[in-house]
């Protein structure tokens, strides 16, 4: 189902996205200044630069000529020059392709460790919003800065254009597009309105001197193959850019849809009740008269049985008094005895006919006959178990490549994996994860009661981090089985979430159901 979903979406035209600044200042983390660094043996200088971005956290792309004059002169180095902090680091080339003006360099010792960029698989669309991120001179010249300078983290200048097409140029395919770009830009991203990779920027158009008004970029079609060939498997999304409003706008859909289809749901219920009543009580009121009228009925003839055996008897009484038979006292004891049980058995049915109360009763026991048991849940009502999530791209905003299922064991007390407790508050259950090694904040949110797990990912800079890692720094979760711990959590996490942007860049929503198919007792 997540494959065909995919597919489906990879090959729809949905309406152009603009750029959402967020998701471009989040893959601006990953480019970096690249500058070719001389000597003339005693000091070393600036000689040009480039800029490039993180493939992985230690391998940059960049173009072929960028770094041409590092590869003829072995007295050169690459400087790598990160957007964000104030680590620097140097470099070597691992892989170059004049051919494609494409270039691959390895960050060598140090501790600068950059955030990838995901590329984009999907097809070109003409007229989509672009944005080029990298470090033209001619802004550097502007700002009053000198070649020494460009040794210090600056943030990547972001320019927007749109797609004008694929070509073929210089033996290879390339991007035409209208983002500003200029010396210094080359060897940055064209990116996608979600930040994601189209190309890697090389040149302009030829414009006698004067700015050009549409550039070049190496299209994926040759950076995919150009990495691949170097041992790379870039991380590839295919889906269509989406806004997280446009996701927003599809899940209120949803549960508008869903609240609809429920209100329907219950007003049909409803009539099928009220018809299921009123059958049952004209079928109780015409049983229970029925039982009324033969006991009553029973009662009558039964009582005409008694007077008959108690006249019988005392007639035989009276005539072994006249004429002294005492063979007739068995006569007339049985008579009485006849007389007395018939009338007894009169009284009872008399007394035990059904009221009016029985109709009511009977009405509701047609009422429960083929009720529904639940919602599935053991009798219990736990939702505890082991989970499997499956990716729904439907109501999810993806820029990354996340993993299409997840399984998970879930407890009624929040644990999860029997090791991570989730925390309580405002309804929801969730865990905030902080980590060292990457640029992100993730918030994972489950629902037992719907069964939805979702995970909001905030990609931030080096600033941002450093606070929420500074609230995070703050409080040590309670172990699963603490006292009050899912509180007590829920409480905590609160000065992490309070230092978050208020929308994540990327929103992973999973449709979750039991591993085994039932819930654990």
């Amino acid at each position: 189902m997540i494959v065909a979903a995919l597919a489906f979406l990879a090959v729809m035209q949905p309406a152009p996205a603009h750029a959402d600044p967020s998701d471009i200042s989040a893959a601006a983390r990953g480019v970096v200044r690249v500058v070719i660094i001389g000597t003339d043996g005693r000091d070393v200088f600036p000689v040009s630069h480039g800029s490039g971005f993180a493939i992985t956290p230690t391998r940059i792309v960049t173009n072929a000529h960028v770094v041409r004059e590092a590869q003829q002169d072995d007295t050169m180095r690459i400087g790598i020059v990160p957007s964000d902090g104030d680590g620097a680091a140097f470099a070597r080339i691992i892989a170059i392709s004049p051919r494609n003006d494409l270039a691959l360099v390895e960050i060598i010792g140090g501790n600068l460790r950059l955030p990838p960029l995901t590329i984009s698989g999907a097809s070109d669309q003409d007229g989509a919003e672009v944005s080029a991120v990298g470090y033209p001179m001619n802004v550097d010249r502007a700002q009053g800065l000198s070649l020494g300078d460009i040794f210090v983290s600056q943030p990547a200048v972001k320019s927007r254009g749109f797609l004008s097409g694929t070509r073929p140029s210089r033996q290879f395919d390339t991007i035409l597009h209208t983002a500003p770009i200029a010396r210094g830009n080359s060897g940055g991203p064209l990116l996608d309105s979600c930040g994601r990779v189209l190309g890697v920027n090389s040149f302009g158009a030829d414009s006698d001197g004067s700015d050009a008004e549409f550039y070049f970029a190496v299209s994926n079609r040759e950076l995919i193959p150009f990495l691949k060939t170097n041992g790379i498997e870039a991380p590839v999304n295919a889906l269509p850019c989406r806004s997280l409003a446009d996701i927003d706008e599809v899940e209120r859909d949803r549960m508008a849809s869903e609240q609809l289809a429920a209100r329907q749901g219950m007003a049909e219920r409803a009539d099928a009740a009220r018809t299921k009543r009123s059958r049952a009580q004209l079928e109780a009121e015409l049983a229970v008269a029925q039982a009324r009228e033969n006991r009553m009925a029973m009662a009558f003839v039964l009582l005409l049985v008694a007077f008959g055996a108690g006249a019988f008897a005392w007639q035989a009484h009276g005539k072994e008094e006249k004429e002294g038979e005492k063979g007739k006292e068995r006569i007339v004891a049985l008579g009485g005895g006849i007389a007395a049980v018939a009338a007894v058995a009169a009284l009872a049915l008399w007394f035990t006919r059904p009221g009016l109360d029985e109709i009511d009763r009977r009405v509701a026991e047609a009422m429960q006959e083929d009720a529904p048991d639940g919602d599935g849940t053991s009798s219990s009502g736990s939702t505890a178990g082991t989970m499997l999530c499956t990716l729904d791209v439907d109501r999810s905003r993806i820029t990354g490549t996340p993993d299409t299922q997840l399984v998970f064991e879930w407890a009624d007390d929040g644990c999860v994996n029997k090791r991570t407790q989730y925390g309580f508050a405002g309804g929801k259950w969730s865990r905030v994860f902080v980590p060292n090694s990457e640029a992100a904040v993730s918030v994972n949110i489950y629902d037992p009661s719907s069964r939805t797990f979702r995970t909001d990912r905030y990609l931030l800079s080096r600033s941002a981090m450093n606070d929420a890692r500074s609230a995070r720094s703050g409080y040590s979760p309670p172990q699963c089985g603490a006292e009050n711990a899912a509180g007590q959590l829920g409480d905590l996490q609160g000065a992490v979430l309070s230092a978050l942007p208020n929308s994540p860049n990327e929103r992973l929503v999973y449709d979750c159901a039991p591993e085994n198919g039932t819930f654990a007792e």
